[in-house]
This record gives structure tokens, sequence and C-alpha cells, in this order.
């Protein structure tokens, strides 16, 4: 099946530009391609020749601390509502009342350790806020 035909013709890639560059100006395009939105060092040095916009992308370290202990509190949430919904299946299937009480004990234990999670994302998120939006 032939590949289909461009909308734009013009905006075709169609000449071929060859050029040689020192060690140091290629690893210096190699760099804005790794970290910015280019595909490869032709496209970095594509974009450079025509004056369009590169975009770079840098990594804020002093993140790394806060996304993991978001990521732990996350799977710390959801294995709590698999138990939650283990513990609601038992009290559903067992029709005695002596157990449905252990059950929404356990329940309640559970939303508790929820609740105190659910205080340190609250937390979490409003000290990111304050460093990262923007104050009115």
């Amino acid at each position: 099946m032939p590949r289909k035909k461009s909308a734009n013709p013009q905006e075709l890639l169609t000449h071929f530009v060859r050029t040689r560059v020192t060690h140091a100006v290629y690893c210096r395009l190699e760099k804005i391609q790794k970290s910015g939105d280019c595909h490869t060092v032709g496209e970095v040095a594509r974009k450079l020749l025509s004056k369009e916009k590169i975009t770079v992308f840098y990594k804020d370290m002093t993140l790394n601390a806060a996304m993991e202990e978001l990521a732990l509190i996350r799977k710390e949430l959801r294995s709590i509502g698999i138990n939650i919904n283990q513990v609601t299946k038992a009290f559903h299937s067992d029709k005695r009342a002596s157990y449905q009480i252990i059950h929404v004990k356990k329940l309640a234990e559970l939303y508790k350790t929820v609740e105190a999670k659910t205080a340190v994302l609250l937390s979490m998120i409003n000290q990111l806020a304050e460093k990262w939006l923007p104050r009115s």
C-alpha cells in the first residue's frame, strides 16, 4: 500500500543539505536534542537554521522526594481501598450480626488510616501549590 500524499507539498523536506561540525558543536546539538522536543540532531539543526522555537525540558530535582512520597501515598491508598473492598464483601456475605460488627470495626480502622493519609496528601499538595502556582 503506497504512502498517502502530503496535504502541503510545499512543507516537504526535499533538498538535502550536508555539513560538518566540530565535536564540541555536535555535542551541543546532541544535548539540545536530548533535552528538547527534537527527535534527531538534524531536526535541531533544521530548527536552528530556520529560527523555529525549540522547546527544552528541564527536570526539577527538588521535586524528586515529593514525587516519591506522593507515589508511596498513592500505593498505600490503593492497598487500603482493596482492603476496604474485601472487608465490605465479607460483611455482605456473612449474615451473622456478631461477625458484621467485627467487619464494621475493621472498616472504621481502615477509614481512619485513609483520613490520615489524605491529610498528609493535602498538606503536600498545599506546599507544592505555594511553590509552583502564582499568587493572586
